[in-house]
């Protein structure tokens, strides 16, 4: 019996006669329900959705599948001398996907930055050989489809080939990043997903309770985040729908995150408002 996927967020849940009453990772202020409730799909091994395959840099793909799935994130295929690491994988198992993996190397490991964007993990997991799935400890209430390739782990730790995992908070209380130490000819970048997020402006990035609810996060989670960051080497960054910080990728965040507080504390404010405090 093949599992259960909710169509809104495309992560998946054990397979089962019927679906489950609902899906607690839409059904939560982070993310959303249409007034007409959860919508189910069974996960679908000959899903013909087409793959669009995209070299970022040597070592490193995105890999999106057309028409998207879910909240449509795109995958990123990390390439390591010990294997291949794929983060934050669609809700999505067709033959457009696996078979491409197969011819590139495999998965050797599974990740994500938070829990809207795990998709179907584990059913990947299991075609590649039950390869480890790492899902942070602060979030284990949030697993959909617990099964013994789920890794837990906190804080930090290593995942293949000196590629890291680091524990941020902020979105959620494990929202991580991914450090790839030897990216950017050297100068290192993060996988940020949603954890630091890119926007519209060049050289400005964001960071939100809620994306899709625009919920903000306190001043205390946005400083966490940019301490936690700030510990690692990274001229680069890429978040989890396409946003790339080419260049000074460190600034940028830093500078975001005083743009951020001096808002959110009043310590900056418009020019032209007669209201402001003394």
């Amino acid at each position: 019996m093949r599992p259960w996927m909710c169509v809104f967020c495309a992560n998946e849940f054990p397979p089962g006669e019927a679906p489950p009453a609902t899906c607690p990772i839409c059904d939560d202020d982070r993310q959303w329900l249409p007034v007409s409730g959860p919508s189910w799909t069974r996960l679908d091994e000959t899903a013909d959705n087409a793959l669009t395959v995209q070299e970022l840099e040597p070592g490193l793909t995105a890999l999106s599948v057309q028409p998207p799935v879910g909240i449509g994130q795109r995958a990123l295929l990390v390439g390591t001398t010990e294997g291949n690491i794929l983060w934050e994988p669609p809700g999505f198992i067709g033959p457009s996907l696996v078979d491409w993996l197969d011819a590139h190397g495999g998965v050797a490991a599974l990740a994500a930055s938070h829990p809207h964007l795990v998709g179907a993990s584990v059913s990947l997991s299991h075609r590649f050989g039950r390869v480890p799935v790492f899902y942070n400890d602060s979030d284990r209430r949030w697993v959909t489809r617990p099964d013994p390739v789920v890794r837990l782990w906190s804080d930090s730790t290593e995942v293949l080939g000196g590629v890291r995992l680091v524990q941020c908070g902020g979105h959620f209380p494990g929202s991580a990043v991914l450090h790839l130490p030897d990216a950017a000819d050297g100068r290192g970048a993060l996988l940020t997903g949603d954890t630091i997020k890119g926007v519209m402006q060049p050289g400005m990035v964001t960071f939100m309770r809620s994306y899709p609810n625009m919920i903000p996060l306190s001043p205390r989670l946005v400083r966490q985040i940019v301490e936690r960051v700030g510990e690692l080497r990274f001229d680069r960054l890429y978040d989890a729908f396409g946003v790339v910080v080419e260049d000074d990728a460190r600034e940028v965040v830093e500078t975001s995150a005083e743009r951020y507080i001096g808002w959110a504390t009043d310590a900056i404010t418009d020019p032209d408002d007669p209201h402001v405090p003394a």
